[in-house]
């Protein structure tokens, strides 16, 4: 392969061609990195322009399991649906590369990436994003901006920009920015968790700005600082700017010549726009005042129909987008010059919320949490480790399992719509990831598996972060541990100039006719996990930081309502499985055990539990349908523990003892002798004369004389005395 550029990065390169390999797309960008190879391409559909007021763009990441020398599990030996990495990685790219299209771009567009090779210290998501922004930036289509990812990561307090996946695997940030060489356009982050890596957070990191010292204070909490946060983000941001224009210094030379097509044409009748204004500004805040997404669709449909009414000769389809914006107009001065919300509100104030846990009987347990007009009904699933979620990525070098899972459902009648419920959507699965990435940094499930459904039965902005609230408050109704509290809340933004308002508990009105949709998860103490995406262009720092302690305010408010609610709980006892940890001494795992299995067995069925011993550190995990069953089988085990012991007798061969046959077998008899230990008589020492079956001879609780024959290791061979 012919490579056209070679460009340098932070800890690490890449190689592009652009010439060489699918020559009939409208862009095509091969890339090598590592032993990665990946391939990018950009179509457009020249025949059609769709007339909706949408971008009909469509991005597809698909790995090629024989890119790192596997044959796909399961029955089917082809790659079939996308995994979730793929369609969580095909979401990232899609929201990074909207904003470039030109207003009024309607031409079908296929953005295709194909991963060839992989190494196993490959980050497939920043290299899916630069090679398929490579491929948009030299194709035809009048794209003149480069976009580009930058991964930022915590290793012992050190920051690490472009980290490979080992120094990921052991750091407690993970941190995605996507951008142009001027504008940030998306964030993705969730903490890690400094418990679960190492506590290896030391320092301040102004007092070394070379970075040779650690660069984050030590803090107790599972999430980040705001203060943490931005610096961070700073320090990202720059390398981000940087590499984008090192991109386009490298790339221009190979743009296509660009290809003239057909733009939608969409222009607003002015005159339609001046007659609502004047004539029906008060029926439009009527409409604003409507929260729910369908009354307020309903309001606005009928305002329409009265208007043509009298305006028989007009378009409908214009004065539809005249009254669009004039309501528009309407929700955004509203906020910037009278700081009032449509419902009402102040900028920072939160919804009314309500939380009942446990409201459904037979399940293990969930929460219905109601913020404003959204409701999310979130339910948990208590399983042990074999109920875990197996999957496989390509830098893996084997299955992984998943025992912490969030599933989101966003059925059509939640916004009023008559859709039926079809499969799982990117948003969905998007959603859903985000709640975890939000809930798993405060969960020690050790060794247990926990899964999240949330049902959204009702939605008016901000679903993702009831299923967050709602979420934790369902771990909480289940009996499971959290290291503190974490809330969701979704942010927005209006701005004018150098105006602005940011809004705190944002509506589907508010995101639709604002300019940012920023999401941030954590406690009272910091943020486990953010998305942000900016539909202006570009945010500033001192914006973003405004945003992230306004939303601290918030998430405060909420943690404190959801604590109260922690007081009424009632645990749903008949139903909800219990587990237990203790240690035992290793030295009596044995006699737990039993012969053969006995003795545990009898534990298992007498008390309706499953255990699990670790031989090595005699860590005893015990699950079961009851918490007194738990506790009935956790004494027993104590009881064997801790039960006084004959002094052991140090034998001989030779020696001739008392013994009880505890255990006959086919090959002769176990017998407990005098201080409990166990010997073997074979059944060729059983009699003088030849025995066929031991069973005729000796029958188990029997009393004998036996003797010490002879020491197999731990093993003691008897004969009949």
């Amino acid at each position: 392969m012919k490579y056209d550029i070679k460009v340098e990065l932070e800890n690490r390169s890449e190689e592009y061609s652009f010439s060489e390999v699918a020559k009939q797309a409208n862009g095509a960008a091969w890339v090598k990195s590592g032993d990665t190879v990946i391939l990018a391409t950009v179509v457009i559909d020249e025949t059609e322009i769709v007339k909706d007021d949408f971008l009909p763009l469509t991005v597809q990441y698909i790995e090629k399991t024989y890119a790192a020398g596997k044959i796909p599990g399961g029955f089917f030996k082809r790659e079939t649906k996308p995994s979730d990495f793929e369609t969580l990685t095909s979401r990232i790219v899609d929201r990074s590369l909207r904003p470039l299209f030109p207003k009024g771009f309607g031409h079908p567009t296929q953005i295709t990436i194909m991963t060839f090779s992989v190494d196993s210290e490959a980050d497939l998501q920043v290299l899916a994003l630069n090679a398929a922004s490579a491929a948009l930036y030299v194709s035809d289509i009048d794209i003149n901006k480069s976009v580009s990812a930058v991964r930022a990561s915590m290793v012992d307090g050190e920051l690490v920009l472009n980290p490979t996946l080992s120094e990921l695997n052991n750091s407690t940030l993970d941190l995605y920015l996507s951008g142009t060489k001027d504008e940030l356009l998306m964030i993705e982050m969730r903490s890690i968790g400094s418990e679960k890596i190492d506590n290896a957070l030391v320092v301040d990191p102004l007092l070394d700005p070379t970075m040779s010292a650690p660069f984050i204070t030590t803090h107790a909490s599972n999430a980040l600082p705001e203060d943490e946060l931005i610096k961070i983000l700073q320090k990202t941001q720059e390398l981000l700017f940087e590499s984008n224009i090192k991109y386009e210094d490298a790339f221009k030379e190979f743009k296509k010549e660009t290809k003239e097509i057909g733009y939608k044409s969409h222009v607003i009748n002015e005159d339609m726009v001046g007659y609502v204004r004047e004539k029906h500004l008060s029926d439009i805040k009527d409409a604003m005042n409507q929260m729910a997404k369908s009354e307020r669709s309903t309001a606005l449909r009928a305002l329409r129909k009265k208007i043509m009414l009298t305006q028989e000769k007009w378009d409908e389809v214009e004065l539809k987008d005249a009254i669009e914006k004039v309501k528009k107009e309407q929700v955004r001065a509203q906020i910037l010059n009278d700081k009032i919300r449509a419902d009402g509100r102040a900028l920072n104030e939160i919804r009314p919320i309500s939380i009942s846990t446990n409201v459904l009987p037979r399940a293990h347990a969930s929460c219905l949490f109601t913020r404003g007009e959204t409701q999310a009904l979130v339910v948990l699933t208590m399983g042990g480790s074999k109920d875990a979620q197996m999957f496989e990525t390509l830098t893996d070098d084997g299955v992984q399992n998943e025992n912490f899972m969030v599933h989101y459902n966003f059925p059509g009648f939640s916004v009023g719509e008559a859709s039926p419920v079809m499969g799982t959507k990117r948003r969905e699965l998007g959603h859903g990831n985000l709640a975890k990435r939000a809930l798993e940094p405060i969960v020690n499930l050790d060794g247990q598996t926990v899964r999240l459904v949330s049902e959204i039965l009702e939605s008016n902005g901000s679903s993702s972060m009831a299923t967050v609230c709602g979420g934790y408050m369902a771990l909480r109704a289940a009996d499971i541990d959290t290291s503190e509290t974490v809330a969701g809340i979704a942010m927005g933004m209006v701005s004018e100039g150098n105006n602005y308002a940011i809004l705190s508990d944002i509506m589907g009105l508010e995101d639709h006719d604002g300019d940012m949709d920023f999401k941030v998860t954590g406690s009272k103490d910091g943020i486990t996990a953010m998305q942000m995406d900016i539909k202006l262009g570009g945010i500033s720092l001192n914006v973003l930081k405004e945003a992230l302690y306004q939303a601290k305010e918030g998430r405060a408010h909420i943690i404190d309502i959801m604590q109260e609610a922690e007081k009424k709980i009632e645990f749903n006892d008949g139903v909800l499985p219990s587990t237990d940890f203790f240690h035992i001494n290793p030295s009596f795992i044995g006699e737990i055990i039993g012969q053969a299995g006995k003795t545990i067995r009898e534990i298992i069925d007498k008390f309706e539990v499953a255990i699990d011993i670790d031989k090595k550190d005699g860590k005893v995990k015990v699950t079961g349908k009851s918490k007194s069953g738990v506790q009935a089988a956790k004494e027993h085990i104590e009881g064997i523990v801790n039960a006084p012991k004959s002094p052991k007798i140090e034998y001989k061969v030779g020696d001739k003892y008392k013994g009880v046959v505890k255990k006959i077998v086919d090959f002769g008899a176990f017998v407990e002798l005098p201080d409990g230990t166990d010997g073997l008589i074979h059944i060729s020492k059983i009699s003088d004369q030849r025995v066929d079956k031991v069973s005729d001879v000796l029958s188990e609780g029997e009393e004998i004389d036996v003797e010490i024959l002879e020491f197999k290791g731990n093993k003691i061979s008897l004969g009949r005395a």
